[in-house]
């Protein structure tokens, strides 16, 4: 396997033997390279001694030399600077587009790594090197997790930025769907999304002193105003309380006014759905949220301590809904505040990664900072992941614990890409 090839001559798990050429010269792998992950050769900035001369540039690696002609790069100039060619299997000499012919050195994958790497393909364990995980050294654990935070902190600002596009360029705006997004809590998270993306903020803006005004609107664009969204059976109830017609009157009026259209209510997902997680109670939190001037990128940014970020992000339900889920069916009076664990998920998944992006954006590293020390004083999330890596020995305290193996399970582990994680390196130079 050419990619395992490939790992071999980066780490240099090849056996300390000499090295030599298909024509007898004496190799020395003075420094096997960078990993290219452009076009072009496999590895640059090579430094590689054959006999006693010291040559610097480009390695290519295949499982067969003929490869080099089957890939082209006899024919591309990209190619004349290859100082060493490595394949498992020569099988043909090597020439540049200039003529000159290739050095080139049969390697083999060391026994143990391909075993071991065989395993790591082949079990269904998660994390596949689960046995290693209790004997790791603290050191490489700290500063893996260590990248694997930052790593995940990356990602997310990814998703931010595309979103920033998605408003032509309003980081508000942004920061609006972001929290939206997660307000989803998983389930409606998409739905969230989209929700988000079809409120004119800037119309929102005009009413933001008008708590009932920004319900009608963030209620009518979700498509919950419509009477076919309210289940049969409450429909009756719905008509008769007043506050669904209300609503109602007042969203066609301003749809009308900014020209809006509702996403299609049947988006929406209930079912295994507990109701403090229905879209009516987080919609209304946000438009609470919104109301008391909370919901916007300057407030977060303001936050220089954990408890008045987590002060920006509480909110609760608007009066009608505290003694309803749905429109038309009652329940026991409550205020419906965001739970403890619901803050700090989004204070994870939202506040940080935007403190991060945004910090990116602007060159404040002191806004990274803060998202890194935030991170470190949250307890670690309790979920399956989680779990998983505490049955098998790694400790995790805090929520840049959490966030990096969550980093770990999602994009190395389901994907079984072990080669570029370095718990994946521990367990394959074994012996």
């Amino acid at each position: 396997m050419e990619q395992l090839l490939h790992y071999t001559w980066k780490l240099k798990l090849f056996p300390l033997k000499e090295l030599r050429t298909s024509d007898g010269q004496l190799v020395e792998v003075i420094d096997p390279g960078k990993m290219n992950h452009d076009s072009g050769p496999d590895f640059v900035n090579a430094k590689i001694r054959i006999n006693d001369t010291m040559w610097a540039g480009n390695v290519e690696i295949h499982d067969k030399s003929s490869d080099w002609y089957q890939h082209g790069h006899d024919k591309n100039r990209d190619y004349d600077n290859v100082i060493l060619h490595v394949a498992k299997v020569l099988d043909t000499e090597v020439m540049k587009s200039n003529g000159q012919y290739v050095p080139q050195v049969q390697l083999d994958v060391p026994q143990h790594v391909q075993a071991h790497y065989d395993e790591l393909k082949r079990t269904e364990e998660y994390p596949a090197c689960y046995k290693i995980i209790p004997d790791l050294p603290s050191l490489a654990v700290h500063s893996w997790m260590a990248a694997l935070q930052t790593e995940r902190l990356e990602r997310k600002t990814e998703d931010i930025r595309e979103r920033v596009k998605l408003c032509n360029g309003s980081w508000e705006g942004a920061y609006f769907m972001t929290l939206a997004r997660n307000y989803g809590f998983g389930i409606n998270g998409d739905v969230f999304e989209q929700w988000a993306r079809n409120i004119p903020l800037n119309a929102v803006a005009h009413h933001r002193d008008d708590l009932f005004q920004i319900e009608a609107i963030f209620m009518g664009q979700a498509g919950l105003l419509e009477l076919e969204a309210i289940p049969a059976y409450y429909q009756t109830e719905a008509l008769n309380d007043g506050y669904f017609a209300r609503l109602r009157n007042e969203y066609q009026y301003l749809a009308h006014k900014f020209s809006m259209r509702p996403i299609d209510f049947k988006l929406w997902r209930f079912l295994r759905l507990r109701p403090q997680n229905f879209p009516h109670i987080r919609i209304s939190q946000l438009a609470n949220l919104y109301y008391q001037q909370k919901a916007g990128l300057s407030q977060l940014i303001e936050c220089d301590s954990l408890d008045q970020l987590k002060n920006v992000l509480s909110s609760h339900v608007t009066p009608y809904w505290e003694t309803h889920y749905t429109f038309g069916s009652t329940s026991s009076k409550n205020e419906k505040h965001l739970s403890y664990g619901s803050i700090n998920l989004l204070t994870i998944n939202t506040a940080i990664p935007m403190l991060f992006a945004y910090g990116r954006h602007c060159s404040k590293e002191v806004l990274c900072d803060r998202a890194f020390d935030f991170l470190e004083q949250l307890k670690a999330e309790n979920n399956h992941i989680i779990r998983m890596w505490l049955q098998v020995g790694l400790p995790v305290k805090t929520a840049g614990d959490s966030q990096a193996l969550i980093q770990l399970k999602k994009e190395y582990c389901d994907k079984k890409d072990c080669l570029r994680c370095r718990f994946g390196y521990e367990y394959l130079k074994r012996k």
